[in-house]
């Protein structure tokens, strides 16, 4: 059981590694992390187009858990005992006695020699042995396999398919108008312009305004960047390798006037 339970912390433990090593870049000077994007670029409507996918998206996240354990535990034991019980010893009694007796008389007797002896003996031996058998046998039976992820992974996986992206291989540059006229107050225009990198990521600071040689002033609009036009002319905008112009006349009675 402590083992399996070990087991299970490694695989828990595993899985994070994984997604830190495989899905993640961690930025050494602030220690921020962000999802690793897989980026190609594919055919799309005659034109060439980038996909950015996060990568734990696409990959599948070692989640191994374990569903069943069955231990079985068998003890075998055998004894066996044996006992000879057996003594000896030794002892010897010799008694012995010398008779004599004469029968008759004169020539007509008998003369008679008798001897008597008693010997005792015995034997005995004692041996005592015993012998005992013990067997252990335990079956484990370990069942696992690929677990559901929990729900905030899951969760966190869902969120970066929904980031799936489609872009240029060059950015794209977007702004409101190409062509303005200025109103007859004299009043600037605002011109908004958007840039999108082949990351796909908005960088309005990249946005870049020119009439001529004179660079325009722009202001930071969250994704956007935007421009107070007044002055007829032709601006030029640039954002990475994108460049777009913009044609800005007077209006017709601006034109009588001057």
């Amino acid at each position: 059981m402590k083992a399996c339970i070990e087991a299970q912390a490694m695989a828990a433990q595993t899985s994070w590694q994984f997604i830190q090593e495989v899905g993640l870049n961690t930025d050494p000077e602030t220690g921020k992390k962000e999802a690793v994007n897989v980026t190609f670029e594919f055919l799309q409507n005659g034109r060439m187009a980038q996909l950015n996918v996060p990568l734990l998206t696409i990959v599948p996240i070692p989640y191994i858990a374990i569903h069943d354990i069955d231990i079985n535990f068998k003890a075998n034991i055998s004894a066996s005992s044996s006992s000879v019980s057996e003594t000896s010893s030794s002892s010897s009694l010799d008694a012995g006695a010398d008779i004599s007796a004469k029968v008759g008389w004169g020539p007509f007797s008998v003369q008679a020699n008798m001897k008597a002896n008693y010997s005792s003996k015995k034997d005995s031996k004692a041996t005592q042995s015993s012998q005992y058998s013990v067997e252990y046998t335990m079956d484990v039976a370990v069942k696992a396999g690929q677990d559901s992820m929990p729900a905030g992974l899951a969760k966190v996986l869902e969120l970066l398919g929904s980031s799936l992206d489609v872009s240029d291989p060059d950015g794209t540059l977007e702004v409101s108008e190409t062509n303005i006229v200025l109103p007859a107050d004299g009043k600037p225009v605002k011109l908004i312009a958007t840039y999108k990198s082949p990351k796909g990521l908005f960088e309005p600071n990249a946005i870049k305004a020119k009439s001529g040689e004179a660079e325009v002033p722009g202001t930071l609009d969250g994704d956007n960047m935007t421009f107070d036009l007044q002055k007829e002319g032709t601006y030029t905008l640039t954002a990475g390798s994108r460049t777009l112009t913009v044609k800005v006349a007077l209006s017709p009675k601006e034109k009588v006037n001057a």
